[in-house]
């Protein structure tokens, strides 16, 4: 689980400092790996190698839409569904966040290494040069 937290101004003209949660577990890493011809890890190094900034984007996205969530008070419990996403995708957070990853090559590869789990294998990806 990665723990990010973002400073951002809301629409209020308010400059916050939250704590979001993101993360991938080993049943999600397993069906993204098998379901993408090649592994995620390897379509996401081919991509990368290609300079192919329309997917590079798209994985990114993705990547952060599939692992937000909420932690549940008792910890139990990794909660992710459609409106804690929407709602997550309308702050400045995700703004931010996204603009981060998608300009900063080591902040994008922590990130994508923070949500992903061992699975037989880390998936892991070097973002960028």
């Amino acid at each position: 689980m990665l723990k990010k937290t973002i400073t951002y101004t809301d629409f209020n003209d308010n400059e916050r400092t939250e704590d979001f949660y993101f993360n991938l577990t080993k049943s999600e890493v397993m069906e993204m790996e098998m379901t993408t011809t090649g592994g995620l890890a390897e379509k996401i190094s081919g991509i990368i190698a290609a300079q192919d900034i329309p997917a590079i984007i798209k994985i990114f996205k993705d990547l952060i839409l599939d692992s937000y969530g909420e932690k549940s008070p008792d910890g139990k419990r990794f909660i992710k569904n459609k409106e804690l996403t929407d709602g997550f995708t309308q702050t400045e957070a995700y703004s931010n966040l996204f603009m981060e990853l998608a300009t900063d090559a080591e902040a994008a590869t922590k990130f994508v290494n923070g949500i992903t789990p061992t699975v037989n294998k880390p998936m892991t990806a070097q973002v960028g040069n």
